[in-house]
């Protein structure tokens, strides 16, 4: 049984994992952060649900490391937008800030296994700004030394968005059409939102157990093909 605390609550992947965690038999508590209410505790009360609703960012950290009792496992699905963040230097401190700012919060309270979602193509020496921002989150993540850290990297996210983003929409039609004409036209370069969830939370509890791939010990990265093998219902 597990104690999880949850960022990134209420995005398109994040509100999959809030309900994924909700459902799991094996999690006993859920903890969310968030700036608004996440649909899930709109809709109906939960038990095993508590929400810290909070539009001041500065003080996830606090409330992080004040859970009783300590989350097991600590998820992040965070991200923003060049254009809500104004930029993409305010992105940078928004999502590199607060995803390292956190995890290094939930380590020092003694959190064993630290889930990220992260981007296909992330890397730190990325010539893409975007990649070269999700590839640093990984690595400073991974200097905290959580006794194990997954990384999840999925290509296009598939799903419906609340907010409106035209391009993607398109090709999230394309990556639909492809899907249903075979699997295997999809699944390696876009992954469905509800997917990603259900693998972050199943990776997630896997990794508590000790039940992770050989060499991926310390760090287990899981990419298009890895999500669709633990984003089943199991």
């Amino acid at each position: 049984m597990a104690n999880v605390a949850l960022i990134g609550c209420t995005g398109m992947v994040g509100s999959h994992i809030l309900t994924s965690l909700i459902t799991n038999p094996s999690v006993t508590r859920v903890d969310t952060i968030s700036r608004r209410t996440p649909q899930a505790a709109s809709n109906a009360p939960h038990a095993k649900l508590t929400t810290f609703i909070s539009g001041d960012t500065a003080t996830w950290a606090n409330q992080l490391s004040t859970l009783t009792p300590t989350p097991d496992i600590f998820i992040s699905s965070f991200g923003t937008t060049k254009a809500a963040a104004g930029g993409f230097e305010n992105q940078y401190k928004i999502e590199h800030g607060l995803n390292v700012e956190l995890a290094k919060a939930a380590r020092e309270a003694g959190t064993k296994v630290y889930v990220l979602v992260s981007s296909s193509g992330a890397s730190k020496d990325s010539n893409i700004a975007y990649s070269r921002m999700k590839g640093e989150i990984e690595e400073d993540v991974k200097a905290l030394g959580f006794e194990r850290t997954v990384i999840l990297r999925p290509g296009l996210i598939a799903g419906t968005r609340e907010e409106s983003r035209p391009l993607e929409a398109g090709i999230r039609f394309v990556a639909s059409w492809a899907g249903k004409l075979h699997s295997g036209l999809k699944d390696g370069w876009a992954q469905e939102s509800d997917v990603i969830g259900k693998a972050a939370v199943n990776a997630g509890l896997k990794a508590l157990e000790g039940d992770v791939p050989a060499g991926s010990e310390k760090v287990w990265i899981l990419a298009g093909s890895d999500i669709i093998k633990y984003g089943k219902d199991v």
